[in-house]
């Protein structure tokens, strides 16, 4: 970790509090440093900061940072999120200490304040392209697949072999991103809780044993944590822009650069089949061709036929969004019925099989 150096907590001093402002002491509170003394300090502990303002009258601020940990700390966004979490909640409590200032560290170790921040954006590169969805729209009345189609589908399955050769050891962040794919609000429990009442056959009773189930995928595969794999997160055709020929970009990386990787080959691969269902009322045609076409180059190219071991709560998770009435509110109930039976089928076996995929929906 980076370490807090007296020349950068001087200038925020001096920044926050009045160009008069003077570093008397800093360091883990008990172990100051004082005077001359260039002593640095590790981020994770406490530091308190002692400075004379003018008037030579002296106060005290205590500075915290957090160090990486497998609690829902280890990237720095996770930290951030709980330094502004502190800093719009602490002054609201009845006698709680109160917050001065939130900030963060620059990569040259410098202080700098954030708190008149109330909101965050993101500013990203334009990028010209069609999204893949236009594609699939396109094959679920087409007769056959293109010379092209078929090489933009092996294009995104070599894309997902390829960033899911470079590999993490961690444990502990497996794990979590298991936790989250079923306890995130974006994720399985989020969706059914989005999920009305009742919407025909889709009652509370049918959504609780699917996140039973998934519970219990959860618990089969929190041991396989060498899987852990760079990941897109959200890999799905409205996130792919295609230019000419094969040549794509990605959007909207989400919840994370690690995770596993059935997580990615799911939320592609699951819209081949939601296209030809929303047309055929099975996967037929075209996009059957393409589906085969997307796993069986993933798998050549990956060397990855476990990941048929651990797709069943990914699938679920995808599923879910695509039958949400919320998300989907035009689809007929006999759809909505084929895509809950493809996820209560693919949950039910220890290992899914893509040619087997029109049979999970029946």
């Amino acid at each position: 970790m980076p370490v807090l150096k007296k020349s950068a907590l001087d200038g925020y001093v001096k920044a926050r509090f009045g160009s008069t402002a003077e570093l008397v002491a800093y360091g883990p509170i008990g172990k100051e440093t004082q005077g001359a003394r260039y002593k640095q300090y590790g981020y994770g502990a406490p530091i308190r900061l002692t400075f004379r303002t003018n008037g030579n009258k002296t106060r005290q601020v205590v500075l915290g940072t957090m160090s990486p940990g497998p609690f829902g700390h280890e990237h720095p966004a996770d930290r951030a999120q709980a330094m502004l979490m502190d800093y719009d909640c602490y002054s609201r409590l009845p006698r709680h200490i109160t917050a001065l200032d939130v900030g963060a560290f620059t990569a040259r170790g410098e202080l700098m304040s954030v708190a008149a921040a109330k909101e965050f954006f993101l500013l990203t590169e334009w990028s010209e392209g069609d999204t893949y969805h236009k594609d699939l729209e396109r094959l679920a009345d087409a007769t056959r697949p293109t010379p092209l189609d078929r090489k933009r589908t092996q294009a995104l399955a070599d894309y997902l072999a390829t960033i899911h050769r470079v590999k993490r050891r961690d444990p502990q962040l497996y794990r979590r991103r298991l936790r989250e794919l079923l306890g995130h609000g974006e994720c399985i429990m989020g969706l059914t809780d989005s999920y009305p009442h009742r919407y025909g056959f889709i009652t509370e009773e049918l959504l609780q044993r699917i996140e039973v189930a998934c519970n219990a995928w959860r618990w089969r595969l929190r041991r396989q944590h060498a899987r852990l794999s760079q990941v897109h997160g959200d890999f799905h055709p409205w996130n792919v822009l295609f230019r000419r020929g094969a040549d794509f970009s990605v959007l909207d990386r989400s919840r994370g650069e690690w995770g596993e990787p059935a997580d990615d080959v799911t939320s592609m691969s699951i819209n081949y089949l939601f296209f030809s269902l929303c047309r055929h009322g099975t996967l037929k045609g075209p996009l059957e061709v393409l589906f085969h076409s997307f796993w069986d180059r993933y798998l050549s190219r990956s060397h990855d036929q476990d990941v048929l071991t651990a797709t069943g709560p990914f699938f679920a998770f995808r599923g879910l969004v695509l039958a949400s009435p919320l998300w989907y509110p035009k689809l007929t109930l006999t759809l909505r019925r084929k895509i809950f039976r493809f996820i209560e089928n693919v949950l039910a076996v220890p290992r899914f099989d893509p040619a087997d995929v029109n049979r999970y929906c029946d």
